[in-house]
């Protein structure tokens, strides 16, 4: 288990998945070229499915999601052949509230760049419902 902070770094193709973790907990932007120009993004969240074709909409949707400083809280990273499903816990701030979200990511990659990733995402957990599943957990 790794957990990241916060911290600008430059992104690099040498691992893109790492260089994603990177930009995703800068809150600056996904960029467009650690994706093959052919990248697909799946991604199911609460209620709903979407999709996106090719390197720069993949980018710029998740560019949409991760758009503040945000702390990877844990992160597991399990190898497959031809890429990696990433498990991650996260946490930001955003207009003053705290939230947290826990997602999957599998993502495939091919010649330094991620050709497709599939996310699955339980949600943007604002504090009073991160309060109120901790309340549960206690019991």
């Amino acid at each position: 288990m790794t957990t990241h902070q916060t911290h600008p770094t430059t992104i690099t193709t040498a691992d893109p998945i790492g260089s994603f973790l990177t930009a995703l907990s800068s809150g600056a932007g996904i960029p467009a070229e650690i994706y093959a120009p052919d990248a697909t993004l799946d991604a199911t969240v609460p209620n709903w499915r979407l999709g996106q074709q090719g390197g720069s909409a993949v980018a710029a949707e998740l560019s949409r999601w991760y758009h503040c400083p945000t702390t990877l809280e844990q992160v597991q990273r399990r190898s497959f052949s031809g890429g990696e499903a990433v498990e991650v816990d996260l946490s930001w701030t955003e207009d003053g509230i705290p939230h947290a979200a826990h997602q999957m990511h599998l993502i495939s990659v091919g010649d330094g760049v991620i050709t497709s990733a599939t996310v699955f995402c339980g949600g943007r957990w604002p504090a009073a419902l991160l309060a109120e599943m901790e309340a549960a957990r206690a019991g």
